[in-house]
C-alpha cells in the first residue's frame, strides 16, 4: 500500500495538506493507487505472507514526474525495508520477482524528450509515463496526446526512450540499495 502526498512546500504556492482539508484529493487518491499496483506487480504476496508494507511517499519538490519519483524511490524503500524483515528472519527470503521503476518523456516542440520537468511537461505536446520491471517488462503505460492525434511511430519512439530510462534507473536504484 501507497501513501502519496505533496508536501505544503513543494509547489511555487503553498499546497495545504490533505490531513488539514479532512480529505486525500483525487490526483493523490489515483497516484497512490498507481504506486501501489506498481510496487505489487513485482512481488510475491505469498512470500510476504499476513503482512501489510506501508510505502510513503513524501514530495518535497514538485518539478514534474512525481509519480514516477515516488514508484522509483518507493521501490529502493520497498526493498531496503524487506531485506530487514529477512534480516530479522521474520521472512525467509525477499518477496520480490524484480525491481520497477518509472520514468516520463514526452514531445515538447517536436523533440522527444526524458524526464520532464514542470515547464516541459506542462507544454507537451505528447505526455507519457511508463512503468517497467529492471528486466523490461511494462507494467502501465499512460499516454496522451495534448494537441493534434499522435503517430504510432512517435509512440513506439518514446517508449523506447522511457524503457532505456528506467534501465538507468534500476542501475542507480541497485546502486542504493547496496549502499
Amino acid at each position: 500500500t501507497a501513501e502519496y502526498g505533496m508536501l505544503p512546500g513543494s509547489t511555487d504556492t503553498r499546497k495545504q495538506r490533505d490531513a488539514s482539508r479532512g480529505k486525500v484529493d483525487g490526483r493523490s487518491t489515483e497516484i497512490q493507487r498507481l504506486i501501489g499496483r506498481s510496487l505489487r506487480s513485482v512481488m510475491d504476496l505469498e512470500k510476504l505472507g499476513e503482512r501489510s508494507v506501508w510505502v510513503d511517499c513524501d514530495v518535497i519538490q514538485a518539478d514534474g514526474g512525481t509519480r514516477c519519483a515516488s514508484i522509483t524511490g518507493g521501490y529502493v524503500a520497498l526493498e531496503m525495508a524487506l531485506q530487514t524483515l529477512v534480516e530479522k528472519g521474520l521472512i525467509g527470503e525477499l518477496p520480490l520477482r524484480d525491481s520497477i521503476a518509472a520514468v516520463s518523456v514526452g514531445v515538447v516542440d517536436g523533440q522527444s524528450l526524458l524526464d520532464l520537468p514542470y515547464v516541459e511537461d506542462s507544454r507537451a505536446e505528447v505526455d507519457m509515463n511508463v512503468v517497467a520491471t529492471g528486466s523490461g517488462l511494462l507494467v502501465e503505460v499512460q499516454a496522451t496526446a495534448e494537441g493534434p492525434p499522435v503517430e504510432r511511430a512517435v509512440v513506439d519512439g518514446l517508449l523506447d526512450m522511457a524503457l532505456a530510462g528506467c534501465a538507468e534507473l534500476t542501475v542507480l536504484q541497485r546502486a542504493a540499495i547496496a549502499g
